[in-house]
């Protein structure tokens, strides 16, 4: 019998053991899976027996479930796999170093390498998973070059991805979003007002994604590295781009030898040709479920009906298939294909065990229902106008604890929506914008979030060295918003909220100037 934790403080100790002993041993597997153990006594009332039972049944259907394939894990493991094999080919096949000597006649120095990765950030939107992978395998062959800590591209790749993909109405995210919000706004009268267009008012009001990418901006461009980032950039500059001591990061691809035929046209084709072809497929899912219901076919609706999951892998597979053929064309010899492929598909396993424990913890905290005991939290008797600033707090706190983004919308926005409606209907849209805001933020700060996993992958750097490296700056950004949050929420002005927001940005870069010029 599965015990309900869900008007329970308890339910928030599975995650914070977690989430504190990777931060305290770097081990993440080994943290994960006491946090794992932990929900799962508690679920089953410290039965041995049957938390181990829960745990594996848990564990199993994060493949098979209800009597059949569960897709969607299936093909995110999937396109991890064959996205590895097209970065070994592309180095294999010469192209990735023929890039880099393309590049270094282009971009001439540090700061125009780290510009480059975060324009593509902000280019790649359709999606946060491809997003941190694709940007990450077409960025560190120059950042590599030019001595940047895989650190430093982790934290570009991963502060692109979702603050770009939540401001941004097509792509996963911002289809995701619509329709949530579309259904609140009808679910309470609002009928008059197009779902898209409320999006676009709510991009304004989204403060952590905009000055996280603000900030992103400036530290690229100033190198404004502090904290631990500073530890890291030194390292690259003398040779070691990651601690070496650790081992291998996921996605790593190491001694794979490399034909001298490479051209640019290798990297760039394949790449080209992966996003194209994954978009289709996004556009073709969606409309054929518009079709399914009798529904005209519009863009924005595809993407709202979109399969992200199929159309990551058979994007993917297109884009390998791309890529063997270019390097054959190139006269590859075929046993260095092979080899390629073999060794990019085991580079993403750290990554994969990785995810499978953080779906798993996902699975046991949604179990216990964390997220409903911390939205609950907001039920209390809070001043009106501290609300956007508490909405931001606690959605933060619950993307934190429960590693979901998405998930934390889902909980958090119908409860905003509420809350706005009892108190003052005119401001919706910002509380519903702090949940957002508050959702990427803790999905920045979160060792169990799979879009911190992913960067860290796609950047091949070690997964705590990242977290720790990005925590300063997601907090910076966090606490300027949560000051812009609670001047809106007593002026009930945006301009207001956006005009402290900007003051405390510039005061917070002159201060991060000072202190990484020490």
């Amino acid at each position: 019998m599965i015990i309900s934790y869900a008007d329970s403080a308890l339910s928030v100790l599975p995650p914070l053991v977690a989430i504190t002993l990777a931060i305290l041993t770097r081990k993440v597997l080994l943290s994960l899976g006491v946090g794992i153990v932990f929900g799962a006594l508690l679920l089953t009332d410290f039965s041995f027996v049957g938390s181990g039972e829960y745990v594996l049944k848990t564990a199993s259907e994060l493949v098979w479930k209800d009597a059949a394939l569960n897709s969607w894990n299936v093909y995110i493991l999937g396109f991890l796999i064959v996205l590895g094999m097209i970065t070994a080919l592309i180095t294999v096949s010469g192209s990735a170093r023929a890039f880099a000597d393309w590049a270094k006649l282009r971009i001439r120095n540090k700061r125009d390498a780290k510009l480059m990765t975060m324009f593509l950030g902000c280019v790649v939107f359709i999606d946060d998973y491809f997003n941190s992978l694709v940007v990450g395998s077409i960025s560190r062959p120059i950042t590599d070059r030019y001595h940047i800590s895989r650190a430093k591209l982790a934290y570009i790749l991963d502060s692109t991805a979702a603050p770009v993909c939540v401001i941004s109405p097509v792509s996963s995210w911002g289809a995701y979003i619509i329709a949530l919000i579309g259904g609140i706004l009808t679910a309470h009268g609002f009928t008059d007002s197009g779902h898209l267009s409320v999006f676009i008012q709510m991009i304004p009001m989204n403060f952590y994604a905009i000055f996280s990418l603000l900030l992103l901006l400036c530290v690229a461009t100033f190198s404004l590295d502090v904290g631990p980032m500073r530890q890291h950039e030194l390292n690259a500059l003398r040779g070691s781009l990651f601690d070496e001591s650790k081992g291998q990061p996921p996605g790593a691809v190491t001694d794979l030898p490399e034909a001298d035929t490479g051209k640019v046209i290798g990297l760039f084709l394949p790449i080209a040709v992966l996003v194209f072809a994954t978009v289709y497929f996004m556009v073709s899912s969606g409309a054929d479920v518009l079709a399914a219901k009798d529904l005209p076919f519009n863009v924005l609706g595809a993407f709202e009906n979109t399969d992200v999951s199929s159309s990551l892998f058979f994007g993917s597979v297109i884009g390998l298939i791309a890529t063997l053929i270019l390097a054959i064309q190139q006269k590859v010899d075929l046993s260095m294909l092979l080899k390629g492929m073999s060794v990019g598909a085991r580079s993403m396993l750290p990554a994969i065990y990785i995810l499978l424990f953080a779906w798993t913890i996902s699975s046991v905290i949604g179990q216990l229902e964390t997220g409903k005991y911390m939205a609950s939290l907001a039920t209390d008797n809070i001043p009106f106008a501290m609300l956007p600033a508490v909405l931001f707090l606690l959605a933060g706190i619950t993307a934190f604890s429960t590693g979901t983004s998405w998930g934390t919308f889902g909980i958090m926005l119908p409860i905003a929506a509420d809350m706005a409606m009892g108190s003052d209907s005119t401001m919706m849209l910002p509380m519903l914008a702090a949940v957002l805001s508050g959702a990427v933020f803790g999905d920045h700060c979160s060792p169990i979030s799979d879009t911190t996993i992913l960067s860290s992958t796609g950047a091949s750097c070690h997964h705590i060295d990242h977290v720790v490296t990005q925590l300063p700056y997601a907090l910076i950004a966090a606490f300027i918003s949560l000051v812009g949050y609670t001047v809106l929420g007593f002026t009930g002005s945006l301009m207001t909220g956006l005009a402290c927001c900007s003051v405390l940005f510039v005061i917070s870069i002159v201060i991060l100037h000072f202190w990484a010029k020490k």
